[in-house]
């Protein structure tokens, strides 16, 4: 039996990576779970050693060596087989004084660097390569590059511009980044939503917006990527609705062949971003045409394996259990 470890870097509460832990657990692949930013130092050890002297050569082809602790179970860095980046916290500042700060800094680049830089080690994703995915004119970039079919859009912080393309046609707006916002003290989600061109003013000036033509869907697909495999979910909400994560408890979900086409451009997004996982957006009209809205590199997909019934846990725990290669 193969004893190298996966470690698994999330938050407390993650309803995915608890499916993904118990099907490695039914595999009996070894796991070390943990959240990096809430555990490291007060739970976690780490001692890793590089350099060119023989005394560290401990390992051929070099790389780190060491290893890791997590309560009483320890990881060796140089077996590591996968690690699943999934929803760690940020590095706790434990406070606002400049050497708590300082901490945080040391502990996300010591941790974290040596977590980015294991010998041997798959990614589902890297975290360098999840944050570059995360800008969304690079994917819109790169999706025409691979062939996706994408909405004229236009990113501005004039207000003249926005009007103009909001006149020129049907428009949305919708954010760069899905952060957290609150209304009267409550989370609230910013939702894409239409825009006409006699609501545009001049607060558009004080940030970068994002405008989208309007496409005329049928239907929603989310298509999850694992690897090179590709589970596709109709998403169906109420007449209207323009962002189907607004009407979560009014949607309808069947499973849908991704055309092949589409699907050898997914694959070929990821790969051009570093990623081994992707969860993707698509609005899909009358003439079968899917367009791509946006891609989230560490997208939720528990309850989207249920309701379409997709085995999307499997994929990912064969891909940690047997897809390691040298990490790219």
């Amino acid at each position: 039996m193969d004893g190298r470890p996966v470690l698994i870097c999330t938050e407390y509460e993650d309803a995915t990576a608890d499916l993904v832990i118990a099907e490695l657990n039914r595999r009996w692949v070894p796991v070390l779970r943990f959240d990096p930013g809430r555990d490291f130092p007060a739970s976690v050890s780490l001692a890793a050693r590089i350099g060119a002297g023989d005394a560290f050569r401990t390992r051929p082809g070099g790389g780190w060596d060491g290893y890791l602790t997590v309560g009483e179970r320890t990881a060796d860095l140089a077996s590591v087989r996968a690690l699943y980046h999934r929803r760690p916290s940020p590095y706790a500042t434990s406070g606002g004084e400049q050497a708590a700060r300082f901490a945080a800094q040391e502990n996300r680049r010591g941790l974290g660097g040596v977590l980015g830089a294991l010998p041997e080690c798959l990614y589902v994703s890297h975290p360098q390569a999840i944050a570059r995915a995360e800008y969304k004119p690079a994917q819109l970039a790169a999706a025409i590059d691979v062939g996706l079919t994408v909405p004229d859009t236009l990113i501005t912080n004039d207000p003249r511009e926005a009007a103009q393309f909001c006149t020129e046609q049907s428009a949305i707006y919708k954010p760069l980044h899905a952060g957290s916002y609150e209304v009267g003290g409550e989370p609230a989600g910013i939702w894409a939503a239409p825009v006409e061109a006699d609501e545009i003013d001049g607060a558009v000036g004080r940030s970068a917006h994002l405008f989208q033509a309007r496409v005329p869907k049928e239907a929603d697909v989310r298509a999850v990527v694992v690897g090179e495999q590709v589970f596709s979910a109709r998403i169906t909400a109420p007449p209207g609705v323009v962002d189907w994560r607004s009407e979560y408890q009014n949607l309808t979900y069947e499973p849908v062949a991704c055309p092949k086409e589409t699907g050898g451009a997914l694959v070929r997004f990821l790969a051009a971003f570093g990623l081994k996982f992707g969860a993707f957006d698509f609005a899909v009209t009358a003439d079968g045409t899917w367009w791509f809205l946006e891609c989230n590199p560490n997208g939720q997909w528990a309850w989207l394996e249920d309701a379409a019934e997709l085995p999307i846990t499997e994929a990912v725990a064969d891909l940690l259990e047997n897809g390691a290669t040298p990490h790219d």
